[in-house]
């Protein structure tokens, strides 16, 4: 296999000239530019990853940190990231949270894999971190990007949607189809933007004169099983409820699954929405009314915001991402009102 020695010897240059031009660096006279070239084509040159690395001081990689790697939440984030970045010329490395300790423990621990690796900056997709956290990157810290999460010592490097509007969007779709009696199935308590949407949920319940410390609440753990280990615990309670909302869409089909075979009809016997609209809530049976949390347009946002930081790029990069609900089959009005209507 040829290497930039061998170009530099062909075309009669210098290892610097040659690397110049491999690179894209530096100005080199037309004709010596010619000579390289056709040396290049000649030798059919293609320089490794590492070559390239070395010729232009970057690795040409991007970092890429998420809580879990499970789930149809993460996964098409992962897949557009990996998408935009191959079509840039770049690449992509992903760790996740593993390993004994907490939450942020896993964040940082994660964060400087990444940062070994020599990343050229950083994508990470957690409320765990502390701002004290943020600053010991030090000079990194400005090459950080966070999705999905507010930070008050770097703002501008925040790519988020409004959850706390979310969450009342969701209380609004069922008061609007009449449903009172209202159970929830919450996420983890210590997650930010699960807090918001629940607590968004319950403001909106409250002006609109629902009594919440009525209501049924159960905290899962934002995946289909606890979503139907919970179902289960609310049909088990015989709390009286016309509709349920599920913090996300994965509890939601966990129990949906639950309750077809429990032979409880959605939306016909109770009414279900959700949270995120992914896939996995299109393709549910039934399908799921969800809050549209519109990622990919917060997605594709901040990795512009990062490759213009970064490489010198100029993307177009936009903050507002307005939250929406997909309505689908999963919701209807109660069975007594479906009578009087």
């Amino acid at each position: 296999m040829a290497t930039i020695k061998d170009v530099a010897r062909l075309a009669g240059v210098g290892l610097g000239t040659a690397s110049r031009v491999v690179s894209g660096r530096g100005s080199v006279a037309p004709s010596t530019l010619v000579k390289v070239r056709k040396a290049i084509e000649q030798l059919d040159f293609r320089p490794s990853h590492a070559a390239r690395s070395l010729l232009s001081g970057s690795s040409q990689m991007i970092g890429v940190y998420i809580p879990v790697l499970s789930g149809t939440f993460y996964t098409p984030i992962l897949q557009m990231i990996d998408n935009e970045l191959r079509a840039a010329g770049l690449h992509m490395v992903v760790t996740f949270g593993v390993g004994l300790g907490d939450d942020r423990r896993q964040s940082i621990e994660g964060i400087e894999f990444l940062i070994a690796r020599g990343c050229d900056g950083l994508i990470a997709m957690t409320s765990a971190l502390q701002d004290e956290d943020i600053a010991a990157l030090g000079p990194l810290q400005h090459k950080l990007v966070i999705l999905n999460q507010d930070y008050a010592s770097i703002p501008e490097q925040c790519f988020t949607v409004d959850h706390v509007l979310g969450g009342r969007m969701a209380a609004r779709t069922l008061l609007e189809h009449k449903h009172r009696k209202i159970a929830v199935i919450a996420g983890p308590a210590r997650l930010v933007d699960n807090v918001a949407r629940v607590g968004g949920f319950m403001a909106e319940l409250e002006e609109r004169g629902i009594d919440t410390s009525t209501l049924w609440v159960a905290e899962s753990d934002f995946s289909p099983a606890g979503g139907r280990a919970t179902a289960r615990e609310l049909m088990e309670s015989g709390y009286p409820c016309t509709a349920l909302f599920c913090a996300n869409d994965e509890m939601a089909v966990g129990a949906l699954s639950y309750f077809q075979e429990a032979g409880i009809r959605v939306p016909h016997d109770l009414s279900v929405i959700s949270y995120d609209d992914t896939p996995s809530a299109e393709f549910s049976a039934p399908s799921l009314t969800s809050v549209h949390m519109p990622w990919r347009e917060m997605t594709l946002n901040g990795l512009n915001f990062l490759l213009n930081r970064v490489y010198g790029l100029r993307r177009t990069v936009e903050r507002q991402f307005p939250v929406s609900v997909t309505r689908r089959v999963s919701v209807d009005k109660p069975a007594r009102a479906r009578k009087k209507s």
